[in-house]
């Protein structure tokens, strides 16, 4: 071997060493944004579950004082035809006096905004819940897309620095842009998107 060729060839091996760190860098920065996007997407999955375990104890409890007030209400209905055939003026007043009872208790079955746990306050405590939980999910969808194209791009750039082929930097760099297109739009539009 020449000396030109001696040095043709430790030019070479420093270019590549040069195009290598360049490539490791761009696989260290993708690996950051992988973080972020797996971060944001566990947070977002636990937000979602939590927001559907609280939607369904809030429609259970509901439900619960739906059939109170159903059944407090049938009561009412009953003492109502009752009272009609009752002579007695004492027990009709005691029995006018318990259907006036359980009257206000059906009422405040249905509503009771001090506590915000009467059936219609619950529903839309519920109904709220539901909706923070498809917020989170679409949320999570869209940081699960994020990752996958920040790992492809981790696998590109890597391939870079085994083959030397230069164009899949390129297509990594292009991939990790589509990964925190998808971050960002997780984290201000997750509904712009419908991934789910």
């Amino acid at each position: 071997m020449s000396a030109h060729e001696s040095m043709e060839h430790a030019e070479h091996a420093e270019h590549a060493s040069g195009s290598n760190k360049k490539i490791a860098l761009l696989i260290a920065v993708i690996a950051l944004f992988l973080a972020l996007s797996e971060t944001l997407g566990k947070g977002a999955q636990t937000e979602a579950i939590a927001k559907n375990v609280e939607a369904s104890n809030l429609w259970a409890f509901f439900q619960a004082k739906s059939i109170r007030r159903t059944t407090v209400q049938v009561a009412a209905d009953q003492g109502k035809l009752s009272l009609g055939a009752t002579t007695d003026e004492a027990a009709k007043a005691a029995l006018q006096k318990q259907i006036d009872d359980w009257t206000k208790t059906a009422a405040r079955y249905r509503s009771e905004p001090d506590t915000g746990e009467g059936s219609e306050q619950l529903s839309e405590r519920a109904k709220h819940a539901e909706h923070e939980r498809d917020e989170a999910t679409a949320k999570y969808h869209h940081f699960e897309i994020a990752s996958a194209a920040f790992q492809i791009a981790i696998v590109l750039a890597s391939a870079t620095i085994i083959t030397g082929i230069l164009a899949l930097a390129w297509v990594s760099g292009i991939v990790t842009l589509a990964g925190i297109a998808m971050t960002a739009l997780g984290l201000f539009q997750p509904h712009l998107l419908h991934l789910h």
